[in-house]
């Protein structure tokens, strides 16, 4: 509103100078860009990266199996490890020695994470494999997905807005100089005459 009220001030001022308009039309722009354009770019940037992410989400659901797998034995000397793939990084995962028969059929036996909380020789639980019956992180959540979608676009849209802005402050800043170069300059045409008698001062 500072940026119209301003255009509008100057419309007809005799004392308007073309920084006073320029820096106007400037603000104008800016806040053009703050409440338009970034906002708009952040839900392209948003849009982008959750088709993206789903499309991500498709291909580790496909290519990713749950396995039934068996404790044998639990890793004393490793300490509790917290989920990477999980959003709130809250849950932790214990390592242990396990078995397991992969999607190829083949019967495997390694060291694992699993999500039990005090795991028993015996225990099962479900181990994510690839095709070849490997150990991989489970599939990312449709949820997760959309929330570090969403994430992307606000932070595309925040940025934005400060890149304008401080885009803004420096164009203002350049032309305040000028103003200051420009008095600068009249002072020192009228600085000598100054107060004297028949110089039209």
């Amino acid at each position: 509103m500072r940026a119209i009220s301003g255009l509008w001030r100057w419309r007809h001022n005799p004392l308007r100078r073309t920084t006073d308009l320029v820096e106007s039309w400037v603000a104008l722009a800016a806040l053009f860009l703050i409440l338009v354009a970034a906002p708009a770019l952040g839900s392209l940037v948003g849009t982008v990266t959750q088709d993206a992410l789903q499309q991500s989400v498709r291909e580790q659901r496909h290519a990713r199996h749950p396995v039934p797998a068996t404790v044998v034995g639990r890793l004393t000397a490793s300490a509790p490890v917290p989920d990477p793939e999980i959003a709130t990084g809250r849950d932790v995962r214990s390592r242990v020695v396990a078995d397991w028969t992969g999607p190829d059929g083949v019967h495997r036996h390694g060291r694992v994470t699993t999500d039990l909380k005090s795991p028993h020789p015996g225990d099962r639980f479900t181990l994510w494999t690839d095709a070849h019956g490997r150990t991989v992180p489970r599939p990312l959540d449709p949820t997760t997905a959309t929330t570090h979608a969403v994430l992307a676009g606000l932070g595309t849209a925040l940025v934005a807005a400060g890149l304008t802005e401080g885009i803004r402050r420096l164009v203002l800043w350049r032309l305040v100089r000028r103003r200051y170069a420009r008095w600068d300059q009249a002072w020192d045409r009228a600085g000598p005459d100054w107060g004297r008698t028949g110089t039209g001062s």
